[in-house]
Order: structure tokens, then sequence, then C-alpha cells
């Protein structure tokens, strides 16, 4: 067993790092500070995450002779409508978000609430990992619905989603007190979530997935033109798969399996990086070609199927794979993320999302549910075609770095499709270009959106035209959320938060 000096926290809010410094300094594991960390964020980054969305935690355990130390929590949602006739015109319209340098568009409504998973999820892996009672582990969270004080960051997220925020009268009541919208510094405070986090440990969520709650959001979204069952809620279930392992550079990437596609298409990245000659140097034109190209060959394979764990084998053992790196050498959305490392050794690296949030909240709970049934890039063929009780894909990629049998780095990433070039050009970054973490983290990214190179300020011109006679591009003005949220911990030593995401990291030294 490892032990560490200490145990770090990496989030994308300073509150929610406390919580999880909080249990951690109680002598709570990576697991409860992960588990009161997810509880926390649901309170605290309301716009990006919530126990009505869906997520990830991949775990390893410091105890060596347990047997698959190595877990997946896979709680990410369903596909809805199970028990239920097909609903010819769901609640389901679209709204536009302006990042500040693009556009994209979402849809909302009743209708675009999938089944949840997150509150199921942490209560599993609660039961599963953690060893503090879980009463103890919801006080940070049940404090902040309490009242906390509503971050920069927060406020600017609920400027841009204003119409989901307030779409019914239960969101304007919340968020818009008086007819004010609520301004950062004022003091948010949910008693409904307060009241609900407080009969958790009795309930152990049964009135949400099997209770009243769940006849009501039925009832709900049977007058409203939702999807959403009671029999989809009943139905739920967590599922432990093992992690996605992918080699890089002598290392072992452990990352999200499928059915999410976020860590094949990572491992896919790393594996034409890994297939390339040395590096050139960061920044510089011939880099950001390279990067560009990679990140359409991936697009590209991606559309051909290359995803799937058969065609992804085959395609990484085969001759295929150089006739893409030189493809690559000729061409020269609400998410957070937590990472713990605690003085055990344990790590817990957990991705969730509400997507933007659908509008609708769960009666009574202070829960907005999410709007994943209306994510086009969850969806690649079509809205409302999937059959029920289907685990719905996704991009979001908690993921392990390895060394030998060390855990070298926790790392994940908000950011929708922008997650995986997130990661992707993190990893590079420290083990291709040995950049120190913070200035990996820290430095501007590119993402191709399919047409166009969206890229951060802070790239060299020279480097710039040159890009730019070969693909259209756009410069940002600033750094933004839209290029993700990348935290870190490498475990007894340091941890980053992204500053685009509000990013905090919390160290608890271990006693003496």
């Amino acid at each position: 067993m490892t032990h560490y000096k200490r145990s770090i926290a990496a989030t994308g809010h300073h509150l929610v790092s406390a919580a999880a410094a909080e249990i951690l300094q109680a002598d709570g594991n990576a697991f409860d500070a992960a588990v009161a960390a997810g509880f926390a964020g649901a309170v605290a980054e309301q716009t990006l995450t919530s126990l009505g969305g869906g997520g990830f935690l991949l775990a390893r355990t410091a105890t060596t002779s347990q047997p698959g130390r190595e877990i997946f929590f896979d709680f990410f949602v369903d596909t809805p409508g199970l028990g239920r006739q097909t609903v010819d015109q769901p609640h389901f319209f679209p709204v536009s978000v302006d990042f500040g340098g693009s556009k994209q568009e979402f849809n909302i409504g009743l209708g675009s609430v999938a089944v949840p998973g997150i509150l199921k999820g942490l209560l599993h892996v609660h039961s599963r990992l953690g060893r503090m009672p879980l009463a103890d582990v919801l006080q940070p969270a049940i404090g902040l619905a309490r009242g906390h004080e509503l971050n920069e960051f927060q406020a600017g997220f609920l400027h841009l989603l204003h119409p989901i925020m307030t779409m019914t009268e239960y969101g304007r009541n919340l968020y818009e007190p008086g007819g004010r919208y609520m301004q950062a510094h004022d003091t948010l405070a949910n008693p409904d979530m307060v009241a609900f986090l407080q009969e958790l440990p009795s309930d152990f969520g049964d009135s949400f997935y099997k209770g009243d709650i769940a006849r009501t959001i039925d009832q709900d979204m049977r007058s409203g033109g939702g999807l959403l069952t009671f029999d989809d809620l009943a139905g739920y279930k967590v599922v432990e798969r093992k992690p996605l392992r992918a080699a890089f550079r002598g290392r072992i990437l452990l990352t999200s399996p499928p059915p999410s596609m976020g860590g094949s298409l990572i491992a896919l990245s790393l594996a034409l990086l890994e297939k390339m000659e040395a590096p050139p140097e960061w920044g510089s034109s011939e880099h950001m070609l390279r990067t560009t190209a990679l990140m359409q060959e991936v697009e590209l394979l991606r559309d051909q199927g290359v995803c799937s764990p058969e065609s992804l084998r085959a395609y990484l053992a085969g001759d295929a794979i150089i006739e893409s790196t030189e493809h690559i050498r000729l061409f020269s959305r609400g998410t957070t993320h937590i990472s713990i490392g605690d003085k055990d050794g344990n790590v817990a690296s957990m991705t969730c999302s509400n997507g933007e949030g659908s509008g609708y909240f769960a009666p009574g709970t202070g829960i907005m549910l999410n709007n994943m049934m209306g994510e086009d890039d969850l969806h690649p063929d079509g809205f409302h075609c999937s059959p029920a009780g289907e685990r719905v894909g996704s991009m979001m990629s908690p993921s392990l770095l390895l060394k030998g049998d060390e855990v070298e780095l926790v790392i994940g990433s908000g950011g929708s499709k922008r997650i995986r070039t997130a990661i992707t050009q993190v990893l590079s970054q420290i083990i291709d270009h040995g950049r120190p973490h913070k200035t990996a983290v820290e430095s501007p990214r590119m993402h191709w959106d399919g047409e166009c190179l969206q890229l951060e300020p802070g790239f060299a011109d020279e480097s710039l035209a040159a890009v730019g006679d070969k693909v259209a591009i756009n410069v940002w003005q600033e750094q933004s959320m839209y290029f993700g949220g990348v935290h870190i911990v490498v475990p007894g030593k340091i941890g980053v938060g992204d500053p685009r995401r509000g990013g905090s990291v919390a160290v608890v030294d271990a006693w003496p």
C-alpha cells in the first residue's frame, strides 16, 4: 500500500474542493471525498452538474490484493420511455448559448430529459468503497444548500443559461426571486435540496427512483410532453465496468470504456501520436498543424466507426494506423470534473454533467433534471430514435495515467466534444514536451469543430499564419470554458485546477 504525506483534491469550485478536503481531514478516503464533492458540486455548480444528471467515476484502490481494484462506475443516463407509447410531439425546443467566441444550440424541455443516474451513482460508489457514514459525507453539501455565496464563474454560467434556469415558475423563484436574476456575490439557498439531502441516509434515494417523487415525475412527464417514466426510474442501475486500457509512451492510460465514446477517442489520439516521430516544439507551426490534422483524422475515424472495441483493436494492430499518421504528416457543455488522491494511495477521477439542464425540476427536491436527450453530439443518428432503456453514449472520460504500478496522474475534463481534445493536449504537453503540469493545463488550446479550428489566444503569430493557410481559424479574445476544464492531481505531490472553469485545489497534509 502506497502512503503519501498529503491528500489532494482538484475540482472546478473552491467550495467543492473544500467539501472534499473536509472529508479527507476527517479521515475519509478518496471515494468518500469524491462523493462529498459530487453532492457539493450539485449545489455549488448548479449550471454544470446535478443529481438529476449522469456521470462516471474511475476508481483505483490502494489495496493491491483487492479483486477488481480498478473499477469504472458508469452512472450515465439511459434513454427514457419504458412502459410508454411514443410521444408524437414531445416538449422539446432549442435555445442558443453564446460562449463568447462561438455559439452552440441546445435542446431543452421535458422531452429532453434522460433517465438520471448521478444520485444513484454517488450512493452506489459510497456503499462500495466509502468508509465514513453517509450522513457525515453529506454535511458539506447540506451546508452549501442552506446558503452560499454565488461566485463570478457560476454567476456567468447562470447568465449564459438564463432561459433554461428560468423556464419554470420553480426555477424563477429559485434563481430570480422578486424578479431580479441572481448575480455574483448573492447568497443562493435551496431549502428543498436541504430537506432532500437530509433524508438520504435513511431513504437512500428510494423516493426519487421508486417512490413518491418518481410517481410525481411520471405524472408531470405524461401531462407535459416528457418521455421519462416511473418504470425508467425504478429500473435504473449503476454499471461497474473494466476501464479501457491504452498504452502511451511506456505508460498505461485507464479511461472510459464503451458505450462512452470519449475514452476510445483519446486512446486513438494517443496511439496516433505514439506512431509518429519526436514531437515538434510546442506552439510551433509544425506542432499546431500536426495537432489540427490529428483532430481531423480522429473525427474521420469516428465517423467510420473505429470507436467500437473490436474495430479499435483491429485498427491499432493493422496497417491502417500507419496510413492515418501519413495523413497527419501530409497536413503539415455543462460538465465538471473532480480528481482526488488520498494519503493511502486511493484515487478517484469523476466527471459529471447535467448537460445544460432541461429546465424541469423534480418536485420538492430542488434538483433540475438533465437535457441529455437534446445533446446533438450524443445522438448522431438523430433525436428520440434510440430504444428505451439503452445507456446513452458520452464524451466524458475520467482517466488515470499509470507508470508501472503507480498512478502518475489523475485527469479529466468537462467540455462536451472538447473533452477528448483538452485531455489529449494536456497529456501530450506533460509527457511529450515535458512541460510543468500547471503550464500544460493553463496553456492555450485548440479544437477542430468540423469546419473551423477554434483557437485560444496565446499562440505565436507566425504559427497562426501557417495554420490559417491550411484551414479556417477563429482566434478567441480570451480563454473560455468552451475549451474544457482539465483538473489534475499527481498523488501525494500537486494538484492543478483549470482556471477556465473555476479550478480549485485543496491539500490536506497527513497527520504525523
